[in-house]
């Protein structure tokens, strides 16, 4: 016993390790099943699609993640598409099954009563095919959308509208929660980029085919062309197919179906799709991946062996939508933990309920699972998947045109970037509602044209255009009436304009022109009476030279005006030239004339300063250099001084004088030969208020609000005097300001505009301008054509038409314009005080240059005058030997050589003895000390002596002495 003790040790252990490892691995083989609940109709294609991806979904994610402790287990119910059936089903699934989710169901209509179940029991509901924006007002966080929301295609479709310049479209859509849903969002992305739904056209989901064709021609009989349907694949199918047919798929007309359509184009017959031939679609877009393709692959096979019967097979989004949502079930579920996924029973407040709503229990799991999957992230099928809010996030929808039996796709758009050709997750461009952004696109009707969105319709009444009739100024609106074919011809500047505005319109306006008269061929009523025709709706419109006013827009809308605004006074002008004797002096502004007065002379000065040492012509008595240098200067403005200039400052100084008054001498030629031969035309009258204070009469049109503005400053009726054409206004104006004649005549700046253009040498215009609008087109109170034609009219101002429609009507005369002829203000000092800077500065240069040489050359009379000498002394010194010859000067220089050369000097001018005499030619003694000393030098100062004597002869000179004219 002993020897096999060990041996029943060991196999003792061994059998333990082995227990212990089949009670382990059984613990690890040990799942936890989670019931969920499938809402689903299988008997629909939609059904066998979502079903089968929800199973292989669940496949492969547990091949994936075996690891994992929860299992979902389906339970599947089969409602039709009945709303009540549907909840039936998903109460049984709460109440019965105690589901912990439920996938589905398939239609918002179903949605909207499962949802209040699910938040009810706190059982979170997944739906992937559930896309109406009217499931988010429910606020149910137990609520989970898989799938886009179908408000985030309106952008991309108003895009597309604004791209276009679409301005109004008509919304089809199904009758239900679905097809209503949208509706709200879209009119407001719409409204965003100017443009508006102007009809809802309603479908019953069981309408006939009658209904359809009766709501179809109802909208053929309106102007706008532009279509977006927002309904199922079967139903868009019948609807198209009879638009077909009553020939609203030809040219003009444009189709944009929602994605309802166009992610089911798998789904639809090719027949019914070739007759959506050239519509554009919104897809949501799908990023192709390898994983994706691997189980479109799978899911064909997989699909084929559940259901033979089927064939033709093709996935859609809803299907990867699908598969992602039980994806993210799975995942939040295996966050939640291995736990218990019991319902806690609640009593019933009543305890005779008879139904079952008030009995069934709240799942203790929801909320963790909500929480779970609100955070569950993970790169699906459709893309990056990720539920916020409780719905799917993605947002860029591919852009597709119908042609044949298939799509061709055209374009994308994305919220960072709008339209563009191709999709570039890396491009950082602008935001693009360019339909360049796009390919070619094949609209109905087989044309790459773009329809304009906006018609008359041919079978539709024309447009009744109401026109004014004139008397007077017939270039604005003329109407002739021709008694042998009795037709009536309008035309003018006016109707002109509108036709342009028209033919620029995107879309064809028929109409025709009525003018506004009576029977017997008078004018019928007023320019507010034919506005008020408009209101009334006896006219769809008005054109004509009609003024926008504040009291008229109350009634009716105005375009934006298409001439000039204002109210303009007309006056006539005199020749004013000016024919007194002094008119010589008006061409420059006094302080120029003492300016130019003081310059000539400084100049004169100047060049004396630096000429009078070294030039003859210079020197002389005082009143001979004064006179000279006088001379010089104002000889300067007729260029005929004849004095050398030697020094070369003076020389700079004098030729930019010259340059000066050459400026001078030329300006005032032009101003005085403008004042004596140009007429000087003048306004008789610049200010309203001497008319008011003298009663001068004034011209005013009748049945114009200008009389209301004159009655307003304050003119009495007798002096107001009426006028049709613009013969009468000028034959008012010749017959003077007296009883039957005017002063001055106001109206509208065209109308003023244009009587100026035939009388243009006679009347001039003047302030005051009064504030007014301008003409404009008028329509009745909110019609589309008012906005599209103000629209029309900036594109005509902005090219070359307005200009060739207005020298049409409004070619001037060759006769120039009096506002030009008007005498410019004499010259002033502000025109030229730069010329006389620049010779002010050179002037003054040459001066400061010229002392300075000046003090150099003599420094050494400085160091030997006497320290104790005043500074007049000094000044007076420095002076005197200035007012002296500069004998090393090369102009005299040049004379000693001369004289030297001519003449041969005795014996006696090179004696010692012979008498010095002074610069005035006096006897000079000969110097003592005391007269250096007098003459401000310091005893023992070694200057030489012939500086001391000049000195001394300098401060000895007599200041009234008499200078001999031939002496130095």
């Amino acid at each position: 016993m002993a020897k096999n003790a060990p041996f029943s040790s060991v196999f003792s252990l061994f059998f333990l390790f082995f227990v212990l490892g089949k009670f382990s691995a059984m613990a690890e083989n040990t799942t936890i099943p989670v019931n969920v609940g499938v809402v689903i109709d299988s008997d629909t294609w939609y059904g066998k699609m979502g079903l089968s991806c929800i199973s292989m979904a669940l496949s492969d994610f547990y091949a994936s993640h075996s690891s994992y402790k929860t299992r979902l287990v389906l339970h599947k119910r089969n409602p039709t598409s009945d709303v009540v059936v549907t909840a039936s089903a998903a109460l049984d699934l709460i109440k019965n099954v105690e589901v912990q989710a439920i996938i589905g169901p398939e239609t918002s209509m179903q949605a909207n009563f499962v949802i209040s179940l699910g938040n009810k029991a706190q059982v979170p509901i997944i739906s992937y095919s559930a896309t109406s924006p009217s499931l988010t007002s429910i606020r149910s966080s137990y609520f989970f959308r898989a799938a886009q929301n179908d408000s985030t295609q309106v952008k991309a479709m108003s895009a597309i509208i604004q791209a276009f310049g679409w301005r109004e479209v008509v919304a089809i859509y199904v009758d239900n929660e679905f097809g209503e849903g949208v509706i709200p969002s879209l009119s407001d992305a719409l409204q965003e980029v100017d443009a508006r739904i102007a009809y809802r056209s309603v479908i019953s989901p069981k309408a006939t085919d009658d209904q359809i064709v009766a709501e179809l021609y109802k909208l053929k009989e309106m102007e706008t062309q532009v279509f977006i349907v927002h309904m199922f694949a079967d139903l868009g199918s019948r609807l198209f197919d009879k638009a077909k047919q009553i020939g609203m798929m030809d040219e003009g007309y444009a189709w944009i179906m929602t994605d309802g359509i166009t992610n089911s184009f798998s789904h639809i017959n090719s027949s019914d799709i070739e007759n959506m031939e050239g519509v554009l679609g919104i897809k949501t877009f799908v990023p192709n991946t390898k994983a994706l393709e691997s189980f479109g692959v799978r899911w064909k096979s997989k699909f084929q062996q559940d259901n033979p019967t089927v064939h033709d097979v093709k996935l859609d989004v809803f299907g990867y939508w699908a598969y992602d949502a039980a994806w993210a079930l799975a995942m939040a579920v295996e966050k939640v933990g291995a736990k218990n996924f019991n319902f806690q029973k609640m009593n019933s407040t009543s305890g005779n309920s008879s139904t079952d709503l008030e009995r069934f229990g709240v799942s203790q799991n929801g909320p963790q699972l909500v929480q779970a999957l609100s955070g569950t992230i993970f790169k699906g099928l459709s893309g990056d998947f990720s539920l916020f809010n409780g719905q799917l996030q993605s947002s860029t929808f591919q852009i597709v045109n119908v042609i044949g039996s298939g799509e061709k796709l055209v374009g994308y758009w994305t919220p960072e970037k709008g339209l563009e050709r191709k999709l570039n997750l890396t491009n950082t461009s602008t935001y693009s509602t360019s339909n360049v952004s796009l390919g070619s696109i094949v609209w109905p009707g087989d044309t790459t044209s773009a329809p304009k969105g906006w018609q008359i319709p041919t079978s539709g009444k024309r447009l009744k255009i109401l026109v004014p009739l004139k008397k007077g100024f017939s270039e604005f609106v003329k109407v002739t009436h021709n008694l042998k074919t009795n037709t009536t011809i309008i035309d003018g500047y006016c109707i002109s304009v509108f036709e342009a505005v028209i033919k620029s319109l995107p879309y064809d306006v028929p109409y025709d022109l009525y003018p506004y008269v009576k029977p017997n061929g008078e004018i019928a009523g007023s320019y507010n009476d034919l506005v008020n025709e408009v209101f009334l709706g006896n006219y769809d419109a008005a054109v004509g030279d009609i003024t926008i006013r504040a009291n008229r827009s109350l009634y009716v809308d105005f375009t934006l005006p298409y001439t000039e605004s204002g109210v303009s006074m007309i006056v006539p002008i005199k020749d004013n030239k000016s024919k007194n004797a002094w008119v010589f002096l008006k061409p420059l502004t006094w302080d120029l004339w003492v300016t130019s007065g003081c310059f000539f002379i400084f100049i004169g000065f100047v060049v004396w300063v630096l000429e009078h040492r070294i030039n003859e012509d210079f020197r002389g008595p005082p009143h001979h250099q004064i006179g000279t240098s006088f001379w010089f200067s104002f000889s300067t403005m007729v260029f005929a001084h004849r004095e050398r200039v030697v020094s070369n400052l003076a020389r700079f100084v004098v030729i930019i004088w010259c340059f000066v008054v050459l400026i001078l001498t030329q300006s005032y030629t032009a101003s005085l030969t403008s004042l004596l031969t140009v007429q000087q035309l003048q306004p008789t009258v610049t200010d309203v208020n001497l008319l008011l204070k003298y009663k001068d009469n004034v011209a005013y049109q009748p049945d114009s609000f200008v009389y209301g503005i004159l009655k307003e400053l304050g003119f009495q009726d007798e002096n107001l005097k009426p006028f049709n054409t613009p013969e009468e206004l000028n034959q008012l104006f010749q017959n003077g300001s007296r009883k039957y004649g005017i002063s001055a005549a106001f109206d509208e700046t065209p109308y003023m505009k244009l009587f100026l253009a035939t009388y243009c040498s006679k009347y001039t215009m003047v302030d005051p301008t009064f504030k007014a609008d301008g003409f404009a087109f008028v329509f009745p109170k909110g019609s589309p054509l008012a906005r599209d034609v103000s629209q029309g009219i900036l594109n005509v101002n902005e090219g070359n038409q307005m200009k060739v429609i207005e020298d049409r009507w409004f070619k001037k005369k060759n006769c120039v314009d009096p506002n030009s002829l008007v005498s410019s203000n004499s010259l002033s000092l502000e025109s030229f005080w730069g010329l006389f800077l620049i010779a002010g500065v050179a002037s003054t240069l040459a001066l400061l240059i010229f002392a300075a040489m000046f003090l150099y050359e003599h420094k050494e009379i400085f160091k030997q005058l006497d320290p104790e000498a005043s500074l007049w002394k000094r000044f007076l010194i420095m002076l005197r030997i200035y007012d002296n010859k500069d004998l090393k000067s090369f102009t005299f220089k040049k004379r000693e050589l001369e004289v030297n050369t001519n003449f041969h000097p005795s014996p006696s001018v090179y004696s010692d003895h012979t008498e010095a005499r002074n610069v005035f030619g006096e006897q000079m003694r000969s110097p003592s000390s005391a007269d250096f000393e007098h003459a401000g030098f310091s005893p023992g100062a070694s200057t030489s002596r012939s500086e001391m004597e000049l000195a001394i002869e300098i401060t000895e000179r007599p200041r009234t002495h008499d200078i001999d004219p031939g002496s130095n």
